[in-house]
């Protein structure tokens, strides 16, 4: 005679699938419900993490003999996602309650301008 299962061990059983379906409804309300602007500026802070972790894995496994240069690109990245993460933040129509005295281009200049500044220092910091 087979013994019942407990209730702990169906819990772990169903635990993947709960898991799948969890993160299968979150991608569902993101696909459905994200404006297409919103999912642009996604997709370029996903390309900017990838490239930080490029960046961060060459530097570990090959070299990092132009420590600057490492340096810089790396700060270059977390920079670039601070201020993209922060564009996204002012122009999510969510976020219209907190951002109320500042509009999308504004929010898009003040963007541009520190993505400028950003890389002028980059960029002297090269040397």
């Amino acid at each position: 005679m087979v013994p019942p299962k407990s209730q702990k061990q169906a819990a772990q059983q169903d635990a993947p699938a709960t898991a799948s379906a969890a993160i299968q409804g979150l991608w569902k309300s993101y696909i459905d419900d994200t404006p297409t602007k919103l999912k642009t500026i996604d997709a370029f802070l996903v390309f900017i993490m990838l490239s930080g972790i490029i960046q961060f894995v060459y530097c570990i496994a090959v070299t990092n003999f132009p420590f600057n240069a490492f340096l810089a690109g790396f700060a270059s990245t977390v920079g670039q996602f601070v201020l993209t993460a922060s564009l996204r933040s002012q122009v999510n129509p969510l976020n219209a309650g907190v951002f109320k005295n500042i509009s999308r281009e504004r929010a898009f200049a003040d963007f541009a301008l520190g993505s400028i500044v950003l890389h002028f220092f980059v960029y002297n910091f090269l040397g």
